[in-house]
């Protein structure tokens, strides 16, 4: 994810989604993914404190600077590209699978009392960024613990 002045997706030449101040979030969806890991990610992301205080600490959430999450569904992220020159998309989920979780996810991040605008589930998207910082942070639910998984 990157925190943005502002971002948008367009198909062709129409705008389908756009924020200013926020988080754009690049969200693929691993075959091993449960709906339960999309909740954990977006309790997290709406949680992260990374945006500036106005004493140049990051301290305060996205909720809390008044922004919002432009989530852009984007399976390549699981290219593997350790053997050959081209990438291998085996370890990405289905495309109905894939588009379940994304909704889920963006579901489960409104349901957190953040604005939320989503891209297109299996479109060619292009994607304008203005970074803010730049501040990119890879949140993944690689690792994380069955225990943390339990709500409470």
């Amino acid at each position: 994810m990157q925190r943005v002045l502002s971002a948008s997706v367009a198909i062709g030449d129409e705008r389908v989604a756009s924020i200013d101040l926020g988080l754009l979030v690049f969200v693929g969806v691993a075959a091993t993914d449960r709906p339960e890991d999309g909740e954990r990610l977006a309790a997290k992301i709406a949680a992260l404190r990374i945006f500036d205080d106005g004493r140049g600490k990051m301290n305060r959430t996205v909720r809390d600077a008044g922004g919002s999450v432009l989530a852009v569904p984007q399976f390549t992220l699981f290219g593997d590209v350790r053997h050959g020159r081209r990438p291998d998309f085996a370890s990405a989920a289905p495309p109905e699978m894939g588009r379940r979780l994304f909704d889920a996810f963006c579901g489960a991040l409104r349901g957190q009392d953040v604005r939320v605008e989503a891209g297109t589930f299996g479109a060619l998207m292009r994607v304008t960024i203005e970074a803010d910082g730049p501040v990119t942070i890879v949140v993944t639910t690689d690792g994380w613990a069955e225990a943390e998984l339990k709500p409470g």
